[in-house]
């Protein structure tokens, strides 16, 4: 088969509009993961002696604790969201050619 100079292969490719709802959902993803690890580093640095990060926020040790829990569950539910949207928007469909056009030739 011989192929012309106009052929290109994006041309057999199926094009999916690109959502937006995917990448702000991606650039949130990423401001929870932000958000988490800040708030994980300013309850890690009140238990570890540190004056407090955030003010009265977080003096005592239970309030420490609670910061650090509920940065980690930010951070991975930030990587978890983030994840998901990229693989959403880098998914790449199969070519659109016939079963036939895929055999082996001998």
């Amino acid at each position: 088969m011989k192929f012309s100079e106009r052929f290109t292969a994006n041309s057999v490719r199926p094009r999916r509009q690109r959502l937006w709802s995917w990448r702000l959902g991606g650039i949130f993803g990423a401001l929870f993961a932000a958000f988490g690890i800040l708030l994980a580093m300013a309850g890690t640095a009140t238990l570890l002696g540190r004056p407090p990060a955030l003010g009265s926020l977080n003096d005592s040790g239970g309030d420490a604790w609670g910061l650090l829990i509920v940065g980690l569950v930010l951070l991975a539910l930030g990587i978890i969201i983030w994840r998901r949207c990229r693989q959403r928007l880098r998914f790449k469909e199969g070519l659109s050619l016939s079963p036939h056009l895929m055999k082996k030739r001998d």
